[in-house]
């Protein structure tokens, strides 16, 4: 999966953000990155405050722990989570898919 990366600190996702959609869910892969619909707007960061808010719900880690470190005014994003496997990720997001993650 080229948009999952194992580091030192954790796992970095490269994400492609599709804001203002109905609900907030994981659809699939875009290319190199994982395509993300967010309900919020992308105006004064609320999108990025949605993601940030999503990916610790369905990921199960504490908002700290998830990190942006790029992409802050761009739909193209990565993503650190902090302190956890790109295997354990990996299946988190693969029974999410199949319990039809959507989160609102």
């Amino acid at each position: 999966m080229p948009w999952l990366t194992d580091t030192p600190q954790g796992t970095v996702l490269n994400l492609r953000i599709v804001p203002r959609a109905s609900k907030n869910a994981i659809q699939g892969e875009h290319g190199d990155a994982l395509k993300v619909r967010l309900c919020a707007p992308p105006v004064d960061g609320a999108a990025n405050a949605a993601l940030i808010e999503f990916l610790a719900d369905a990921c199960d880690l504490p908002r700290a722990r998830v990190q942006l470190l790029s992409g802050q005014t761009s739909r193209n994003k990565r993503v650190l989570l902090t302190g956890v496997s790109a295997a354990a990720i990996r299946s988190q997001i693969q029974a999410g898919k199949q319990e039809g993650l959507r989160k609102t």
